[in-house]
């Protein structure tokens, strides 16, 4: 696979709704995705689709579609689905699974084996990676598809760790591309049943970085929350406060500095959006989770010497 630093992204709503079910069928012919129109659903699309090294990532939002694996399954190749949100229902060699809202599903099938059918909204996360790759780390490569519950924990920190990569910019950046898909080549062997070598190796590897990165996440998520608590954010995550603080040391960092930093730099954004000009500086830092107005011009001006008055009128601090 090769690697590009921009995305493949499609939707449905920028489309004539005359020309919707043509334009569907040309991503089709153009072999970008396999998709169908199921009859008398309301069809929805809106995908976007990453290449990095070893690994092919879509990320989509959809409704009254079926698509197989004839295109989207290269042969040699395994795919990893995320359901986040919906049902979406599998037949393969006449058997039939339904993932829910959570859940995860390995498909490795031939080329053609696998319809999926999502007849209702359905948001989804799709990973794909060569065998070649997942051999060494994976106990049982057997064809076939099954489903992993959305209750197991390393499920849920895949979601988690998917989800804010191709929500953010991180996949455009060439530099941390081999990076990330290690990363989540290591969580998907985890997920379906590493080898025994491989789960020692891949735990010491990836997990920290995606937990931290995870957990980042979480907090960037609810920095309008004045009383972000380290507590809550560790049990949201399923670990210990501790260990939760121990990820952010290894970076030399602690989580009141991390959240602390986050906050400024999101009041700073605010401050010089000509959107909020009409914002009072006292309104953005309550907006971005400060609760103490002294306190917020006290470690902005510390942080970007300059209060915020001053930031937002272009000058200086002496």
């Amino acid at each position: 696979m090769t690697s590009t630093a921009q995305p493949f992204g499609f939707s449905i709503a920028k489309v004539a709704p005359s020309n919707r079910v043509h334009a569907l069928l040309a991503l089709r012919e153009r072999g970008l995705f396999p998709i169908e129109p199921l009859p008398n659903r309301m069809v929805h699309v809106d995908l976007f689709k990453w290449s990095l090294p070893d690994l092919n990532i879509l990320s989509g939002t959809f409704a009254g579609i079926r698509h197989n694996n004839a295109a989207q399954l290269a042969e040699g190749e395994l795919l990893l689905g995320l359901n986040l949100r919906g049902e979406t229902t599998l037949v393969h060699c006449g058997r039939e699974l339904t993932a829910r809202r959570g859940d995860a599903f390995i498909a490795n099938a031939s080329p053609g084996s696998l319809n999926v059918f999502r007849p209702l909204t359905t948001q989804f996360i799709g990973l794909r990676i060569p065998q070649t790759v997942l051999a060494p780390l994976i106990r049982d490569m057997a064809e076939g598809v099954r489903l992993i519950p959305g209750d197991s924990p390393t499920v849920k920190l895949l979601i988690a760790y998917a989800r804010a990569l191709v929500c953010g910019n991180a996949l455009a950046l060439p530099e941390t591309q081999r990076l990330f898909a290690a990363h989540l080549h290591d969580l998907v062997a985890l997920a379906v049943g590493p080898r025994r070598d491989g789960a020692a190796g891949a735990e010491l590897r990836s997990l920290p970085a995606v937990r931290l990165r995870a957990i980042k996440s979480d907090i960037v998520a609810r920095l309008t929350d004045e009383r972000l608590d380290v507590s809550a954010v560790a049990a949201r995550q399923g670990i210990t406060t501790r260990y939760l603080q121990r990820l952010f040391e290894q970076e030399g960092l602690t989580y009141s500095q991390f959240v602390l930093e986050q906050r400024l730099n999101r009041a700073y954004r605010l401050l010089g959006d000509p959107r909020f000009a009409n914002w009072s500086v006292g309104t953005i830092a309550y907006e971005v989770g400060f609760g103490d107005l002294s306190y917020f011009n006290r470690t902005f001006r510390r942080r970007y010497q300059q209060t915020p008055t001053d930031m937002r009128h272009g000058r200086s601090a002496d």
